[in-house]
């Protein structure tokens, strides 16, 4: 089958280690099932595992990619959660230790077909298109996640989403907006402060610029670039829920003394449960919210999404359909 997959690793040229061909057709074991792949969108997993992050050596070659849509065996259209967890697992998969990622250590989604275990399988709205859909399993799984789970957000409530422009923050802006939130957002790009707004958001503001108002909540994926202002524009007793550090994971100054002095919560989150998932198809449905998608390209063509992300010059997701 069709497939596009890492055949090495290579930090400094990921791209080098990127084939588009062939590989052997999946067959599905005891508990799992095959689903047809009509769209997939790319993530930044997906250039992570080509320099060697979070992908062994021994696994390649490895298909790539984490979300899709498409019709599984009965022919419903459905996408897939792509978080594994283990089979005797109970509760949210999150937590498990022995959980991966589709294309860590179970082949990905970028490819004509992709096995996943049948638990995975969620139910496509008939409202939302393949390409919609396959947006939502990793960056606006995520989004959900840190607003309503982690973030335990309420309609009225204040948030500033950090850094416009990526997956997951389009997502966090269109669900903050959709669930009835006042959304603030920052980016140091003035095109992508105009499409910020576009979207969703209430205000914009350049990247650290300081804000008229203290906010309920935090999103931060960016990390070193923008913490001491996240921290700096919550509220007394405000949360910053972290998903992400795309800047670089080490701090000059973590801002022990406001944190412990203001009493502020900052809160991990990662991917999201099958539940949750579901939970943010109904929620896009009942609203008529959609992920941006910033292009959709051939999948035989996915270098060419590789190499836009690559360059940073994305506003939304890249869809890769068949």
């Amino acid at each position: 089958m069709f497939a596009v997959y890492a055949e090495k690793f290579a930090s400094d040229d990921p791209l080098s280690g990127l084939v588009v061909g062939e590989r052997p057709d999946p067959v599905a074991r005891e508990g799992w099932t095959t689903v047809t792949v009509k769209a997939a969108s790319l993530n930044h997993h997906d250039l992570w595992s080509l320099r060697g992050v979070g992908l062994r050596e021994e696994s390649l070659p490895m298909i790539l990619g984490c979300d899709a849509a498409g019709r599984d065996e009965d022919g419903n259209e459905v996408l897939v959660h792509a978080v594994v967890s283990d089979p005797d697992w109970q509760g949210d998969e999150t937590f498990d230790p022995k959980r991966s990622l589709l294309s860590e250590r179970h082949q990905g989604t970028f490819a004509d077909k992709v096995i996943v275990p049948k638990r995975n399988v969620v139910a496509k709205p008939a409202s939302m298109s393949f390409a919609e859909a396959a947006c939502l399993p990793t960056a606006w799984l995520t989004a959900y996640r840190m607003l309503f789970t982690q973030g335990d957000l309420k309609p009225g409530d204040t948030v500033l989403v950090q850094g416009a422009g990526g997956g997951v923050a389009t997502a966090l802006i269109t669900l903050a907006r959709a669930g009835g939130l006042k959304v603030l957002t920052t980016s140091r790009d003035e095109a992508k402060r105009a499409r910020a707004l576009e979207i969703g958001a209430h205000e914009v503001f350049e990247s650290n610029e300081r804000l008229p108002i203290k906010v309920d909540a935090v999103m931060e994926t960016v990390g070193r670039a923008t913490w001491s202002h996240s921290i700096r524009s919550l509220r007394p007793g405000g949360k910053i829920v972290i998903s992400g550090t795309t800047s670089g994971p080490q701090l000059d100054d973590a801002e022990l003394t406001r944190i412990f002095f203001l009493q502020l919560q900052v809160i991990g989150s990662t991917m999201g449960t099958r539940g949750e998932l579901a939970a943010l198809t109904t929620m896009l449905d009942a609203t008529g919210a959609r992920p941006l998608i910033d292009r959709e390209i051939a999948m035989t063509d996915a270098r060419d999404g590789f190499a836009a992300m690559a360059g940073g010059d994305v506003f939304g997701k890249i869809v890769f359909t068949r």
